[in-house]
């Protein structure tokens, strides 16, 4: 009987941990502290970062206990939606804002990249017990349903001396509007003519065969009941749940894993815009694991009427970009570039109430 690890569970075993490894932070910042404020802080959004986040909230109430703050992990296509309706504080997304919605509904919106992740194909497959590999063509076909049994040929040409049983394969998906959804299909998109033309990308999408669930744990749990299955979750969910995480194929032709190191590579050599909205799926280079992305928090530039709230709001986000990058490290997120954690903090600095700037700490 296969034993779920809950982003609960996961926070429960780090939190305390944390606590300790900020001591020795990989950003020190202990020249600024959090303002003395009260307030209640509510956000919603992608299920990518919530293992993060809900440690970051649980660690920062010792750092600054007047400040309440709640995370729901509905899924990045709900958080914008939550965050657009200003039902919300803030939001938290894989997937930028469409230049149209930000128009048409959020002027004002910043985008705060806060760490790195991956998104991992991942499976549960009997009997098998090496690390499998996959290309971009195998991956784009399974989910296409062109390839339906684990010991196709294409899968076997992957994976040489290994012998894959003859079973059906039972493709898993998300079911709500995912920003892992964006980033999965945003890889597929790039990496197949089929896949762009006939399905696309996007938060969600028309799927051509499998079943859905709902957010990386629903997708994790479906994997881990049924034999036969591949899914795709973000890192820190195959981990945890001891699912396996194989080698994908980059443009350079190298099979790389989801390390520290390859996802980072792929960020390395982007460029990124003003208003830091990028994609870094299938990036060059030797090592990039090539279905990276960023994950962001969505904040409001000067449509905020509390300065008290908006003053804890930017302090807490700070604080992670600094201080709490610490905890991405322990629980397999990738710490930004600090040229990109940098610009990130100047995002907090544009945000003004009536006026008046809510953050003017150190970009360090």
């Amino acid at each position: 009987m296969f034993r779920k690890l809950t982003s609960r569970s996961i926070v429960a075993a780090i939190s305390g941990l944390l606590a300790l490894l900020l001591l020795v932070s990989p950003v020190n910042a202990q020249s600024w502290e959090p303002r003395k404020v009260t307030a209640n802080l509510k956000g919603s959004g992608a299920t990518f970062p919530n293992p993060l986040y809900q440690t970051w909230i649980a660690v920062y109430k010792n750092v600054n206990p007047g400040v309440v703050i709640s995370y729901q992990s509905v899924g990045s296509g709900q958080g914008q939606t939550d965050f657009v309706r200003y039902l919300t504080d803030f939001g938290g997304t894989d997937s930028v804002v469409s230049d149209a919605r930000i128009k048409a509904e959020a002027p004002d919106t910043l985008h705060v990249p806060t760490v790195l992740g991956a998104v991992v194909p991942t499976y549960n497959l009997g009997g098998v017990t090496a690390q499998l590999r996959f290309s971009p063509e195998t991956l784009s076909a399974i989910y296409l349903g062109k390839i339906t049994n684990w010991n196709d040929s294409a899968l076997a040409a992957d994976n040489p001396g290994v012998t894959l049983p003859k079973r059906k394969i039972t493709v898993v998906y998300r079911s709500d509007g995912s920003g892992t959804t964006s980033i999965w299909t945003d890889y597929l998109a790039k990496v197949s003519t089929d896949w762009k033309t006939n399905i696309g990308s996007g938060t969600t999408v028309r799927w051509p065969v499998g079943i859905g669930a709902p957010g990386n744990a629903g997708v994790t749990s479906s994997v881990l009941r049924t034999d036969g299955a591949i899914g795709y979750v973000e890192l820190v969910y195959a981990l945890a749940n001891k699912l396996p995480v194989p080698l994908v194929k980059n443009p350079a032709g190298n099979f790389v894993a989801p390390t520290l190191e390859n996802v980072s590579a792929a960020a390395a050599g982007v460029e990124l815009p003003v208003d830091l909205r990028v994609s870094i799926t299938n990036a060059k280079g030797a090592k990039s694991y090539p279905i990276s992305a960023f994950t962001y928090i969505l904040v409001h530039q000067q449509t905020y009427t509390d300065l008290g709230k908006a003053q804890a709001l930017t302090d807490f986000i700070y604080w992670g970009l600094t201080e709490g990058q610490g905890g991405a490290l322990r629980l397999g997120y990738s710490p930004l570039p600090d040229a990109v954690r940098k610009k990130s903090i100047e995002q907090l600095r544009k945000i003004v109430v009536n006026g008046e700037k809510a953050f003017d700490g150190p970009v360090k």
